[in-house]
Order: C-alpha cells, then sequence, then structure tokens
C-alpha cells in the first residue's frame, strides 16, 4: 500500500512539474486575463471586485506559469522573452483599467488584441524560429 501511494505521488509529481502542464496553465491563464479582462470593460460596477481578484489571480499564474516554462526548457533568457513581459504587463494593467476608462473601451480592447497578436508572434518568431 504505501508502495503505490509513493508511486502515485511520484506520477503526480512528474505531471505538475512537467512543461505541458506548465504550458496549460499559461494558456488557460492567458484565456482567463483575456476574458476577463473584456469583460471588465462591460461589466456592472459591483462586479469589479470578483473581475480585479480573478484578473489578479490569473495574471500571477500566467506570470508563475511562464517562467515555470522558462526554467523546464531551459531557453535562458532570449529577447522574445522580454517582449512577452512588456505584452503581460499590458494586459495586465489594462485590465484594472476597464473600470475607470469605459468611454475608451474600443481603443484599449484594440491594444489588447495587438498585445496578445504580438507576444504569440514573438514566441514563434523568437522560439521556433529555423
Amino acid at each position: 500500500m504505501t508502495l503505490a501511494v509513493a508511486g502515485l505521488l511520484r506520477s503526480l509529481d512528474a505531471f505538475f512539474m512537467s512543461p505541458a502542464f506548465y504550458s496549460i496553465l499559461h494558456v488557460f491563464s492567458l484565456l482567463v486575463l483575456t476574458g476577463f479582462t473584456f469583460y471588465a470593460f462591460a461589466a456592472p460596477a459591483e462586479c469589479r471586485k470578483k473581475v480585479m481578484i480573478i484578473t489578479g489571480i490569473a495574471s500571477l499564474l500566467m506570470f508563475i506559469s511562464g517562467f515555470g516554462l522558462i526554467t523546464k526548457l531551459q531557453t535562458g533568457f532570449p529577447t522574445w522573452i522580454i517582449v512577452k513581459l512588456v505584452c503581460w504587463l499590458g494586459v495586465s494593467a489594462l485590465a484594472g483599467i476597464g473600470f475607470r476608462k469605459r468611454d475608451k473601451a474600443g481603443l484599449f480592447m484594440a491594444i489588447i488584441l495587438a498585445l496578445i497578436f504580438t507576444a504569440v508572434v514573438t514566441v514563434y518568431r523568437g522560439r521556433f524560429a529555423v
């Protein structure tokens, strides 16, 4: 019985510390952060606290999982990671601005889409460049 539990714990540890887990967590937190940031531009004012908590947690998970991937994949710290950090910071900041500047929601949503597009293109041009 003890060997079975130890084997289960080893396999769970291998999964939760794998690059695949960090990658899934990174993409999932990006989707949550983006969705709730867009929601912040349309949500009623009484939802502000809940939205800010969710976007903050998603932003933190995105940050942690990104650096977990850097560590697991041993990529060093190339330029494309700096570009992604700037994009992450921009999207995270615009989540808080969503409730205060509703008159400029269209502009901010376009900026968010541009930041996300830049981050995705940077990964595929920087990391997977041949």
